[in-house]
């Protein structure tokens, strides 16, 4: 028993790790909530460690899929309670018995991945609408996990939480365009109505490519996509009134969006602008923690 215990805390150490190391923005949030909540937060915020890095670590496209496929087998064998020997996996089917997780919601973070995963070089996204649902599905989830996790039922507190999961997975796929702009992605995350409006759709024959040529362009497109981050963090503070004290800390992952949302205007919505890649989301990193614990304190978000 004490054996399986270690390799329990072994498992949950490596979760730990694993946000610090990939995730240190968000790792600096979890650090806020409660005790009670941190274990299964941290469990599940390595799940989505693994598998939105499973396509870049892969030296071949398959393999990357391969994974996320084993992620979706990994869940199904969670809820059936067998055992899986990787560290995340057994954080999370703790978790999971623990916390009575919906495995809907797990299920439906790493779909919506390998969907991202299958797309075609020359399928690129029509709306900005399906970009949220994108982010719906991959960064909202973890909210109402997370808030599930802590015993939080709220409608307000789900409502908030998928707004700032929007917001919050849009501008991060903004920040990642110079990235998969480096591997050669022919599909950033530009819809294609945003990017005909600002010159960056090309067509040739029966297919459609977004080209980055434009600095001017690319950054009215970004600031448009950014606009709609930041409608979504509007209407999760309007509804702050509204969302009970022990849904705050869960919350504050508004926090590093609006950072992100900031500094992304003081490079006027310049994507490849250095800046933007130095400290925290392009702010020193002590400023970032004194920012978070400020909202921390007082119950914001």
């Amino acid at each position: 028993m004490s054996g399986a215990s270690s390799n329990l805390r072994a498992a949950f150490s490596h979760c730990v790790q694993q946000v610090r190391n990939y995730d240190y923005h968000h790792y600096l949030c979890l650090l806020e909530l409660p005790t009670s909540m941190r274990k299964a937060a941290f469990a599940l915020r390595a799940f989505n460690v693994e598998t939105s890095k499973a396509m870049d670590v892969a030296s071949d496209p398959r393999i990357g899929l391969m994974r996320l496929v084993w992620w979706q087998e990994a869940i199904d064998k969670i809820y059936t309670n067998k055992r899986i020997e990787h560290p995340t996996a057994q954080a999370l089917a703790s978790v999971v018995s623990e916390y009575k997780i919906s495995k809907g919601w797990l299920k439906r973070s790493v779909q919506a991945r390998i969907n991202d995963a299958n797309r075609e070089a020359t399928d690129i996204p029509d709306d900005i609408e399906e970009l949220e649902k994108y982010a719906e599905d991959t960064v909202s989830t973890l909210l109402y996990m997370t808030l599930q996790a802590g015993g939080v039922m709220s409608t307000a507190a789900d409502h908030v939480a998928s707004h700032v999961g929007k917001a919050s997975g849009l501008l991060l796929l903004l920040k990642s365009l110079p990235y998969h702009a480096s591997r050669n992605r022919h599909f950033p995350y530009i819809p294609a109505k945003v990017a005909a409006k600002h010159g960056l759709l090309v067509k040739e024959g029966d297919r459609s490519e977004i080209r980055l040529d434009s600095r001017e362009g690319l950054c009215d497109a970004v600031f448009e996509m950014a606009s709609v981050a930041n409608v979504h963090l509007l209407k999760a503070r309007e509804l702050a009134g509204k969302v009970p004290d022990e849904a705050r800390k869960v919350l504050l992952e508004a926090v590093p969006a609006q950072v992100l949302l900031d500094s992304l205007r003081r490079v006027h919505f310049d994507v490849f602008d250095p800046r933007l890649s130095q400290g925290v989301l392009g702010v020193p990193p002590l400023w970032y923690q004194l920012k978070l614990k400020w909202y921390s304190l007082r119950g914001k978000y």
